[in-house]
């Protein structure tokens, strides 16, 4: 997965921190919690904020 994969990357994450209060996650957790997932391969320093807005209104997504 890259930091594109938002959707792939919501999914692994409702799958990993089930109990996240999504809306509360602040963006450094996000961020190190995406580059734990297995299977995540890209460089860290290519996310930016827009990108990690993108991936927690996606996890909201997948929650409902």
């Amino acid at each position: 997965m890259r930091w594109t994969d938002v959707h792939d990357i919501a999914i692994e994450l409702e799958d990993a921190h089930p109990d996240a209060d999504i809306l509360h996650v602040r963006f450094t957790d996000l961020w190190k919690w995406v580059q734990a997932l297995p299977g995540f391969d890209d460089d860290p320093q290519k996310s930016s904020e827009k990108i990690l807005e993108a991936i927690q209104m996606a996890w909201l997504d997948e929650r409902d």
